[in-house]
């Protein structure tokens, strides 16, 4: 028995140290192996001389933590349900997690970086509440970024030869997604009917799919509002962001225009290695198709995917060197 805890204690320290090295080594490609880091750091220099920078990018700072403090109470409200976990040890799953996921396609190691923490609680269940956790999230994106696309099309697509009932058809259809999402959100339970026709050899899975059927509507509706909290925040970072270096856009017309950005990139799969280059290609297409009209500058796409590196940076580099931090608290073996 003695030399079997040795071996997990072995087994566990070499996990950490992979994941660790792993993440740092993401991080750094990410941000210093890239061809047009020259730029990026001229435009940095120039904007540090800017008398309002360091108000703006502290505040953007802050709001990284409300907006990573704001999951960190949804996930604690979420995964009651199965174990009290203490508000610090939460801290640690989140953070951890971000580690995980910094390296990981569409960030899925988030799910597993968080449950080490468990005491008791089956992690399989809390891995399944993480994604309940996670599909609040997908789904505010979705709406926010249908909504925005009712209004970015009749903004910025032509539709003057077109029959006016085709836009109106568009419109009806995506509030038809919205509602049909928001119904299957709310009656996430049908999840463990479905589990529950598996055959009696997944005995396991369908225990553990019983979880869909613990919360109620209140709950879901909570959750969601955290969700939408969070969605709020990182637009207003972006939005911010924007503003600093250079791009003048309005506030409502950034709501329109992040929330395409997020919408699209939720299609998009990918690892958070390729994800800032996708999001700052992605963030020059829509943003610079309002620079392009109203405040044309041949710095303008410069501005956008400085901003838009920054965000990333802010919101997911930092938090997930932080979170390296916490990785050797985790317990891989009980």
């Amino acid at each position: 028995m003695v030399r079997k805890t040795k071996i997990y204690k072995i087994y566990s320290l070499l996990i950490k140290s992979v994941i660790i090295v792993t993440a740092f080594w993401f991080i750094y490609r990410r941000i210093f192996v890239r061809e047009n880091l020259d730029e990026l750091a001229e435009s940095f220099s120039y904007i540090l001389n800017q008398k309002n920078f360091y108000p703006i990018i502290s505040l953007v700072i802050l709001l990284m933590f409300f907006n990573w403090g704001t999951e960190i109470v949804k996930w604690k409200y979420l995964i009651r349900k199965i174990e009290h976990v203490p508000f610090i040890k939460c801290i640690v799953a989140v953070f951890s997690g971000i580690t995980v996921s910094i390296f990981t396609p569409n960030r899925v190691g988030e799910y597993a970086g968080r449950v080490f923490v468990f005491e008791r609680a089956s992690r399989w269940e809390g891995v399944l509440i993480t994604m309940l956790g996670s599909m609040s999230q997908l789904l505010v994106t979705i709406i926010a970024g249908a909504v925005s696309f009712i209004f970015f099309v009749y903004k910025y697509v032509d539709m003057s030869d077109s029959p006016a009932y085709i836009y109106f058809g568009l419109v009806s259809i995506v509030l038809l997604l919205v509602f049909v999402l928001l119904l299957l959100f709310f009656n996430v339970s049908f999840m463990t009917a479905i589990i529950n026709r598996l055959p009696s050899r997944f005995n396991k899975i369908r225990q553990m799919g019983v979880v869909f059927s613990k919360y109620s509507f209140r709950e879901l509706l909570n959750v969601l509002v955290l969700s939408l909290l969070r969605y709020i925040i990182f637009i207003t970072q972006f939005y911010l962001l924007l503003k600093l270096f250079g791009i003048n856009i309005p506030y409502l017309e950034a709501l329109i225009l992040i929330g395409m950005i997020y919408l699209v990139m939720t299609a998009i799969p990918t690892i958070a290695l390729t994800e800032l280059g996708i999001r700052g290609s992605v963030s020059m297409y829509f943003v610079g198709m309002y620079c392009s009209i109203y405040c044309p500058s041949e710095y303008s796409d410069l501005g956008i995917l400085t901003a838009s590196s920054a965000l990333w940076v802010i919101n997911l580099a930092i938090p997930a060197i932080m979170g390296a931090l916490f990785i050797f608290k985790l317990k891989f073996f009980r």
